[in-house]
């Protein structure tokens, strides 16, 4: 904790009805002035959940955790549309009776390993300089490149006939939208569905179930919650380096001979200090931690 400021990762689980940018700024508020703050990938204001935090220095991770897949538990209302495809839009009913549960059932391999997803209108995302859902609020529609995306588990859990409704889990690469797969999947059962509660489990080797609330946060101290950068970095492999080898990385130099392929987070005594990425013959700095 450098100066005072503290420097690590947060496990938020965010409540539904705020913004993801809402959260951060309510954990912002506890922390020392000026202190880096960011999420690493947004939840949807109907969404609750993990929310990975990075703070002060270990903001400079953030596209390593971004990249990580997420699990979700989704549920979804069938026999009607929503033009944001969750329950916050405009709902359209279209009298269609809900699918059974084995087709369902059958349609999942259909949306299961890679695919390519069209984005939603109502989505964060830029098309020239322009957030989608400022454009849909407007009421303008413009195309969007399809993306593609990974669904490594994509399982029924539950099925309820008289809300009509259907829970599901799924596995998936970052960047999936979920409602688009729940709008899909009905698609193809010839009905509509739209998203009516979604809950993020897990972000890579994190999961809800070691999560902080804001109500926690608010009535401690948040340095008691905030854990190591090495933790949410599981799916990097991991490099020990002797103490007298530490002041090079903190400077950035170059590890030679590598033997290692790609990217790896380098440590000395359980300390995460940088992430490498190595071409096999030697290994090059892309974040750094500790020095300066």
């Amino acid at each position: 904790m450098p100066n005072g400021v503290p420097s690590g990762a947060l496990a938020l689980d965010k409540p539904s009805g705020i913004t993801s940018a809402g959260a951060v700024a309510r954990v912002k508020r506890l922390l020392p002035r000026k202190t880096k703050i960011g999420h690493t990938g947004t939840l949807d204001p109907i969404a609750s959940g993990l929310l990975i935090l990075l703070i002060g220095r270990a903001t400079r991770l953030s596209r390593y955790v971004m990249g990580q897949d997420k699990t979700y538990t989704a549920t979804a209302r069938f026999g009607a549309t929503s033009d944001t495809l969750d329950a916050d839009g405009e709902i359209t009913a279209l009298n269609l009776p809900m699918p059974i549960e084995d087709d369902i059932r059958a349609a999942l391999p259909h949306f299961t390993g890679d695919l390519l997803q069209t984005p939603p209108m109502a989505s964060a995302l830029k098309i020239g300089g322009e957030r989608l859902y400022n454009l849909h609020r407007r009421g303008i529609t413009v195309e969007r490149e399809s993306r593609p995306v990974k669904i490594t588990a994509f399982e029924l859990i539950s099925v309820d006939p008289v809300q009509e409704s259907a829970t599901f889990e799924i596995r998936c690469s970052s960047g999936t939208y979920v409602r688009s797969l729940i709008s899909d999947l009905a698609t193809s059962l010839e009905t509509g569905a739209y998203l009516t509660a979604l809950r993020r489990t897990s972000v890579g080797d994190i999961s809800v179930d070691y999560a902080t609330s804001l109500e926690e946060l608010a009535s401690g101290t948040i340095n008691n919650h905030i854990i190591q950068s090495s933790k949410v970095l599981g799916g990097l492999r991991a490099f020990e380096v002797e103490p007298t080898e530490i002041a090079n990385i903190c400077n950035g130099r170059k590890l030679w001979p590598c033997a290692l392929e790609g990217t790896f987070r380098v440590e000395s005594g359980g300390e995460l200090l940088a992430v490498y990425r190595s071409d096999g013959v030697e290994a090059r700095a892309e974040v750094v931690l500790c020095g300066p």
